[in-house]
């Protein structure tokens, strides 16, 4: 196989991937289908739930996890409105009892959140609504299908470059990752920032609580990374594009809060 032939098939695949999402219009690589990202998310969600209930650290606490739910129904009603085909998901939520300051919504609507960024945190419902909402955009603009499919080209540019040279390339995965995953990935980040304050404004949680929220973090996690060398916007960065935001998304809050 010659170079040429090399460059011709990945920019193929590339192209033929490429579509634009429904709800951001940004055009992504998605070489995984939709029912193929749901149903490899299903299972790993079975696995986390299961492998967290053996160990005893699916949360009893019954107030917490009750509020996680009532906030997230009203995200849920909202995400289903913003994107019809998220009707048909199973959506589910569950409360890890873990320290981590995390959550995180699968394809498909498989959420999670960790007892230790609400109790961490002393978060709001207003906070944890910023939190799962953004999550929530996370599945609706198809960005765990996006990396699935980053993934895929990855690994198929490294076979195919090895044979062209001879050589192993799989060293320069670090180098690609920082080249092109990151990135992209910050640009989800961002896109889920934008998409997710407007969700939870539409479910009629407070904007400005984003703002507070990402204070909190940053001074949980001393301000984190280099932002070059992350997958999300520097804290002040993040702050900055939140506040920015805001006063487009009050409108829209308080029509729902009327």
């Amino acid at each position: 196989m010659n170079r040429k032939l090399v460059v011709t098939a990945l920019l193929a695949a590339s192209l033929l991937g490429c579509e634009a999402n429904p709800v951001s219009g940004r055009k992504q690589l998605v070489l995984v289908s939709e029912e193929q990202a749901q149903a490899s998310s299903a299972q790993a969600y079975v696995q986390t739930i299961s492998a967290a209930q053996k160990q005893g650290k699916l949360s009893t606490d019954t107030a917490l996890n009750a509020r996680v739910k009532r906030i997230t129904d009203r995200l849920v009603t909202q995400a289903e409105a913003m994107y019809p085909p998220s009707r048909d998901w199973k959506w589910s939520v569950a409360v890890i009892d873990e320290p981590t300051l995390n959550a995180w919504c699968m394809p498909g609507g498989k959420m999670a959140i960790y007892t230790g960024i609400v109790r961490k945190l002393n978060l709001t419902d207003d906070e944890i609504a910023q939190i799962m909402g953004h999550e929530i955009t996370h599945a609706l603009l198809g960005h765990g299908r996006e990396r699935m499919s980053r993934a895929i080209a990855m690994q198929g540019g490294m076979a195919l470059g090895s044979i062209v040279s001879g050589r192993d390339l799989s060293i320069l995965a670090p180098v690609a990752d920082v080249a092109i995953t990151l990135p992209n990935s910050r640009e989800g980040e961002t896109e889920a920032d934008r998409y997710g304050l407007e969700l939870a404004a539409r479910a009629g949680f407070d904007p400005r609580a984003a703002v507070r929220l990402w204070e909190k973090m940053s001074q949980a996690s001393g301000n984190g990374p280099p932002q070059f060398l992350s997958t999300h916007p520097a804290p002040g960065n993040r702050i900055q594009a939140l506040n920015a935001l805001v006063p487009q998304m009050m409108p829209i809050y308080e029509k729902a809060r009327r």
